[in-house]
């Protein structure tokens, strides 16, 4: 249920913590997905592909973390903006101490973005899972 996820502490516990939630879901997870190249030609890949087996419904995420106040939060709004190329929905999972007011206020306005806590909740009712 919800609030179960505990702190990560870096990028990749966010990552682990995130994948975790969904398996806990009995839902698959891929990790590091290659989905072709970015205009200056670096891979796009996506963070977690998570997939329902009997619907086979899929869903992107890329997790962000951000410990203490800095940039890093200012590069997320060009990641919502990658997520309109990928070929499956998409969703940024956030956590940490870092982000501004502000941002926080700007990213959750999009719908684009949720908390680690929130996303079992969030999951639960993209796949159509009980609640």
């Amino acid at each position: 249920m919800p609030g179960r996820a505990t702190a990560p502490e870096s990028g990749k516990l966010l990552e682990l913590a995130a994948q975790k939630v969904a398996e806990d879901l009995s839902l698959e997870v891929l990790s590091q997905v290659r989905v072709g190249r970015r205009v200056w030609g670096a891979e796009r890949r996506i963070d977690l592909v998570v997939r329902q087996k009997e619907s086979g419904r899929r869903l992107g995420l890329e997790c962000k973390y951000q410990g203490t106040p800095g940039s890093a939060e200012e590069k997320i709004p060009a990641v919502i903006r990658d997520i309109e190329a990928w070929p499956i929905d998409g969703l940024v999972v956030i956590s940490g101490e870092g982000f501004s007011a502000n941002m926080k206020a700007y990213l959750l306005s999009t719908g684009k973005v949720v908390y680690l806590e929130d996303l079992e909740v969030w999951l639960r009712l993209y796949f159509g899972l009980e609640i």
